[in-house]
């Protein structure tokens, strides 16, 4: 129905018709803890990109040491668009630049310092990797994020309480002379020689909201994004989205528990699970051959975004700034992989029944698990202590993939399921899990069924469901 402004005798007719609509719009309550939409934005990306660049690329180091000489740096044939393409290829929606890492070499020509990018002989002093790249993800139409290491190797200043001010100057400087900038990402790295000092965090953060209101940080207590735990690119098999943060400090945090958040928990921070494609995060030649492999990237896919988190995936530039022809290779062929698997949801076509539903309103139908709108959803019976879902497909399909989301915006509320397969007219259990969150992937042996059921065994509020879909694995997958 449209509803128009007029004037006249009829208005209270025409209003009181456009406000109670014959079915009035209902939404399952929310849980305590919910997302933010940028937060629900972020994670819908999925997979993201690091780009570590900088003197060590040149050095053939991991970590520099501050006495790196800015004649170093030149990088002949930088290319920020090929970064940009190559981040495109595997799906990215973001990528973050080490815009200063340890050793305080600057890849803009900071007014704060000589130890930049203004030093070296790369396009005569004048260049700007920062600018260069912010600019690509812009044209290209995906997110740019940055890392400034609050361990500065270099500056004299760091050390003493005089340093708050000067990291806040740079961060000024990024957060002022990019565009936006849709992720600023904060650890605790810290110097021998700065073991008394403590960095001001509430400051960081506060001049990020201020200056970069659209922007997430990420940290191991967030205040938006969350580490992992682990620079593997692994998130737990158990993971929620929420987690207490009170009494956690960045650089201290128990890594378990950040892997696997808190049922419990007072806020909503999506796992970031950060891993490099090569045994280091900066480029070195004699990686070339230690590429994670297309079959390896997948795997991790299914062990971050597929538990509810989002992989960051860290993608090195070499000497001569571009990244290297193996690393392309294996990120085309892991989003080839990944295209192929999922292409065809084999439960689209199906029907689906429930043993109850929140409301009559068709908005919490059992049905819209099945559409592959992330949106709608099936809501249990509150009454209901066991849920579950039944999918009949329209003939008998082999699948060993499934995928099970949850509609985020309302919260995290599923701590455990079942899935079970009829066969020969008796349900078998073909696999067990805990969290779902925004996506759970399952991989199982292949099954070729009619029916397949969901019981919802465990949860923390009215369970809602608003995606349950099944594939063929690519012939290429592997299961590690």
């Amino acid at each position: 129905m449209k509803c128009y402004h007029i004037t006249g005798s009829f208005f209270l007719i025409m209003l009181l018709s456009c406000s109670a609509p014959e079915h009035a719009e209902q939404h399952l309550p929310p849980m305590p803890v919910i997302p933010s939409d940028k937060q629900v934005t972020y994670q819908q990306m999925e997979v993201i990109g690091f780009i570590h660049f900088g003197v060590n690329t040149f050095t053939d180091r991991e970590w520099g040491t501050g006495k790196e000489d800015p004649l170093i740096f030149n990088p002949a044939l930088l290319d920020a668009t090929q970064w940009v393409e190559a981040a495109e290829t595997a799906g990215m929606g973001m990528l973050i630049l080490t815009a200063k890492h340890h050793d305080g070499f600057c890849l803009w020509p900071s007014e704060y310092t000589e130890h930049s990018v203004k030093g070296s002989p790369w396009e005569n002093g004048q260049g700007d990797v920062v600018r260069m790249l912010s600019e690509a993800c812009a044209r290209a139409g995906i997110k740019f994020g940055i890392y400034l290491s609050p361990w500065d190797m270099h500056e004299p200043s760091y050390g003493s309480d005089d340093y708050d001010n000067y990291y806040l100057s740079q961060l000024k400087e990024l957060l002022t002379g990019y565009g936006t900038i849709s992720e600023v990402w904060m650890d605790g790295a810290k110097g021998e020689n700065a073991k008394d000092m403590e960095y001001d965090f509430n400051a960081y953060r506060s001049l990020v909201y201020a200056l970069q209101p659209q922007a997430l940080i990420f940290s191991d207590v967030g205040p938006d994004i969350r580490w992992i735990g682990n620079e593997h690119g692994i998130a737990g098999i158990t993971n929620w989205s929420t987690i207490n943060t009170e009494g956690l400090e960045i650089g201290k945090a128990d890594t378990e528990y950040l892997n696997t958040g808190d049922p419990d928990g007072t806020t909503w921070l999506v796992g970031e699970c950060d891993v490099s494609i090569r045994p280091g995060w900066f480029y070195h030649a004699s990686q070339d051959t230690l590429v994670k492999s297309p079959e390896y990237l997948v795997d991790l896919y299914y062990k971050s975004v597929g538990r509810n988190g989002t992989l960051l995936l860290n993608l090195p530039p070499d000497q001569r700034g571009l990244i290297h022809s193996n690393d392309i290779q294996s990120l085309k062929e892991f989003r080839d992989i990944l295209d192929e698997t999922f292409k065809h949801n084999l439960f689209r076509e199906g029907n689906a029944i429930a043993s109850g539903q929140w409301s009559k309103n068709p908005g919490f139908d059992p049905q819209n698990l099945l559409d592959e709108d992330p949106d709608s959803y099936w809501a249990a019976d509150p009454a209901d202590a066991d849920p579950w879902i039944t999918v009949e497909l329209k003939e008998k399909l082999t699948f060993d993939r499934l995928m099970l989301q949850e509609p985020i915006r309302l919260g995290q509320r599923i701590s455990e399921f079942i899935i079970e397969a009829e066969k020969e007219g008796e349900w078998k259990t073909i696999s067990t899990g805990t969290t779902i969150g925004y996506k759970r992937l399952l991989r199982i042996d292949p099954v070729t069924v009619r029916k397949l059921r969901i019981k919802i065994t465990g949860y923390t509020g009215t369970p809602a469901l608003s995606t349950m879909a099944g594939y063929n694995a690519s012939s290429r997958e592997k299961i590690f």
